[in-house]
């Protein structure tokens, strides 16, 4: 096998290789001098600190025991950068569909535990999870009500013109209000600068990203039918990324008047319990839907009450957004196998959909197959072409380049190779590579950058009934170039937005 051979022809995508020139050249030329810029930079700080466009301040030394005491303004991008709207639309037309993919794997019981049963003997994490989903098979838990956030991650292959899929966020699909937010910047910073900048407004698409996930939570909630009941938010003891669940929070209660209470796994524990008809309390207060903002790491689990506590969550009646079917469809094992020939056909009855969702399939592998010997050699072989990945969220997980050779030669020679089934290859995606101002900590540079879309939809069923399906705003990253992770939270990307070309 070759890479030639693996990967789709070049030359076959929706955007035409002059059209990514095009978006390589960026769009900051138009603002290329530097008094402007700082002029620029002074005025986006203002109204992201006006406007809760923030994050926790690590540096910050707090005093007593108030969460989110000391924060900066988010990592961003100064301006919006460049993409082809044929592309946008594409990434928006396949949301309703991994949607339903989504929701249709997860009550495939048999599929997700052939799927994951040689992940389960390498990944530790990956076996509790299919523990605690077996229990609640076995113990018959009714979940009628299923709910959705999620986010799918796109790159725009120079080689090809195809909009490619990274991954498919089905657990705590973050910044979708920060991202809104970011949007909101850049429109009015293109406004306030007037004929400066040399862009449109009109060029950067709405983003309605948070005020869709809390209509999808409100929904849920509704559909649940207890009036007294509180959303119930999962998160972590320390976490940076605090005001984008805020966010949510606050225009949860402005516009729906439901609360939204805030625990870790081990309070949840502690203050939990089910009652007489396994409806969940954390103290006096009956939760109607559990929104997970953590358990989605290993990190989240230091001990065995936090797995006492998500295994309770997932005995209630409560909706769970995700419920455990759908956290284990979101693994990187069941990306890959969902790639392969003939699997989606189990899913999709409609030929034209199966086409869609397949076009942006990049190449993916298992590395446990009986046929896996030789895509392992081809990628020791040439690494650079190959990202091997865990089952893992979250950004600094994956391996690049030469690493991949390294990693590769050494879970062939540990215990016989089983630890490969902890792991998939991927095809590397080449974005378009443009300038852009990065602003951290106050401080702007001018850098060669790429960018990955993520598109937000929202799902509600109730019983045989769908209630939401739908696209739900989007969110774009954009990293240094030659920096191989692209996660916001974990420090190796900031926020952006789109300019459609």
């Amino acid at each position: 096998m070759t890479l030639a051979s693996a990967y789709p022809p070049a030359g076959t995508g929706l955007v035409k290789h002059s059209e990514l020139e095009t978006l390589s050249q960026g769009v900051i030329s138009q603002v290329n001098d530097e008094p402007v810029v700082s002029v620029l930079v002074a005025e986006a700080l203002s109204w992201s600190s006006l406007h809760g466009l923030v994050v926790g301040n690590t540096s910050h030394e707090r005093s007593g025991t108030i969460p989110g005491v000391g924060l900066v303004h988010a990592p961003l991008s100064l301006l919006p950068s460049p993409f082809p709207w044929q592309a946008f639309s594409q990434a928006i037309e396949l949301a309703p569909l991994f949607n339903r993919l989504v929701d249709r794997v997860s009550q495939d019981a048999d599929f997700l535990r052939q799927a994951l049963a040689r992940t389960r003997k390498a990944d530790s994490f990956t076996a509790r999870l299919l523990d605690i989903h077996l229990q609640i098979l076995d113990k018959g838990v009714k979940q009628e009500i299923r709910l959705g956030l999620h986010r799918s991650d796109y790159m725009l292959d120079m080689a090809t013109g195809n909009l490619l899929q990274v991954e498919l966020n089905t657990i705590s699909s973050s910044f979708a209000a920060l991202g809104s937010l970011v949007t909101s910047l850049h429109r009015h910073l293109i406004n306030w600068s007037g004929d400066r900048s040399g862009l449109e407004a009109k060029n950067v698409p709405e983003n309605s990203a948070a005020d869709t996930f809390a209509e999808a939570l409100a929904l849920a909630w509704k559909e649940y039918g207890d009036n007294r009941a509180v959303v119930l938010m999962v998160v972590r003891e320390e976490e940076r990324n605090m005001y984008d669940q805020y966010w949510l929070a606050l225009k949860l209660f402005k516009s729906y008047g439901i609360k939204l209470i805030r625990k870790t796994l081990s309070q949840v524990i502690a203050e939990g319990k089910l009652g007489s008809n396994n409806e969940l309390f954390i103290g006096k207060q009956v939760v109607s839907v559990v929104y997970y903002r953590a358990g989605y790491s290993p990190d989240d689990y230091p001990s065995e009450s936090e797995w006492d506590a998500r295994l309770l969550l997932e005995l209630s009646t409560a909706v769970k957004c995700p419920n455990i079917s759908y956290h284990l469809a979101g693994a990187k094992k069941i990306q890959q196998e969902l790639a392969k020939p003939g699997i989606l056909e189990r899913f999709f009855e409609n030929k034209q959909e199966i086409v869609k969702v397949r076009s942006c399939f990049a190449g993916l592998w298992s590395l446990e197959d009986e046929n896996s010997d030789e895509i392992i050699k081809e990628a020791i072989r040439n690494p650079e072409g190959f990202v091997l990945k865990p089952q893992r969220e979250g950004g600094g997980n994956n391996t690049y380049g030469a690493d991949v050779s390294e990693k590769l030669i050494q879970l062939r020679k540990t215990d016989g190779g089983t630890g490969l089934a902890a792991y998939i290859l991927m095809q590397r995606i080449f974005p378009a590579v443009h300038p852009a101002y990065l602003v951290h900590d106050g401080i702007w540079s001018c850098k060669e950058t790429i960018s990955e879309l993520g598109i937000f939809s929202t799902y509600l069923r109730n019983g045989k009934k769908e209630v939401l399906n739908k696209e739900a705003g989007y969110l774009l990253r954009t990293k240094v170039a030659d920096s191989n992770e692209g996660g916001v939270a974990a420090g190796y990307a900031v926020l952006d937005s789109l300019y459609l070309i």
